[in-house]
């Protein structure tokens, strides 16, 4: 599914990734461990197209993501790859429903399908009588499970997420945890979470160790069978 390979970049004199081979297999929940400064947002950015390496390859899907002008790069993102950020970057103005929408009216998709896609994802997340409430109105567990709906909404074959449960109390915690299996099983998308949440990390099928810009091995777990998802 993900496909990287000797992936390298500063910002400055500073050599944040040095020389990143990786891949990630369709299916899998991933996590990217590893103390502060690891490089583990900038391989993240990279992975998600939102910055580009200094110098190696990212193909996702079988696609080439760093030979692509602009605008095609754009559109590949809106249609292939969701985002959850730490803190969830709802708009306040706009309802759930609406937040969730976004990323389809970015994409020219409009009208009553999208609406409905809408309402099933938050009937999936267990928010459909939230539907019509704003940012302010909502939970912090509630808003992260909006920005999970609205990272699904274009229907992505890769979720990534960067500290996705760093604001969120115990019990929320848990419970986002177990959403992201809980949409593999049922929707099949493809998570790689960077986390310091050594729970999260342990529920993982594999966990990138991540150390001054390199790969210093994998967690995996003994059940997990990646010769039936390696694509």
């Amino acid at each position: 599914m993900i496909e990287i390979r000797n992936i390298h970049k500063s910002f400055g004199t500073l050599e944040v990734l040095r020389g990143i081979d990786l891949d990630i297999h369709k299916g899998e929940v991933v996590s990217i461990v590893g103390p502060s400064g690891a490089g583990k947002t900038t391989l993240l950015q990279i992975m998600g197209t939102l910055d580009r390496p200094d110098e190696g390859t990212v193909c996702i899907g079988g696609t080439n993501v760093l030979e692509l002008k602009r605008a095609a790069l754009a559109h590949f993102r809106g249609e292939h790859i969701g985002f959850v950020f730490q803190f969830h970057q709802l708009l306040p103005e706009f309802t759930a429903i609406e937040n969730i929408t976004i990323p389809a009216l970015i994409a020219g998709r409009h009208g009553r399908e999208t609406t409905q896609r809408a309402k099933e994802l938050l009937d999936f997340m267990g928010l459909a009588d939230r539907a019509n409430h704003k940012p302010a109105q909502l939970s912090g567990g509630e808003k992260q499970r909006v920005a999970v709906a609205r990272a699904l909404m274009n229907q992505p074959d890769v979720v990534l997420a960067d500290e996705p449960s760093g604001s969120l109390d115990s019990h929320n915690k848990a419970e986002l945890h177990q959403l992201f299996f809980d949409l593999r099983d049922k929707m099949g998308q493809t998570f790689v979470i960077v986390t310091h949440d050594e729970e999260l990390a342990q529920l993982t099928d594999r966990t990138i160790h991540l150390a001054d810009g390199r790969i210093e091995g994998f967690t995996q777990k003994a059940h997990t069978d990646l010769s039936t998802t390696n694509e």
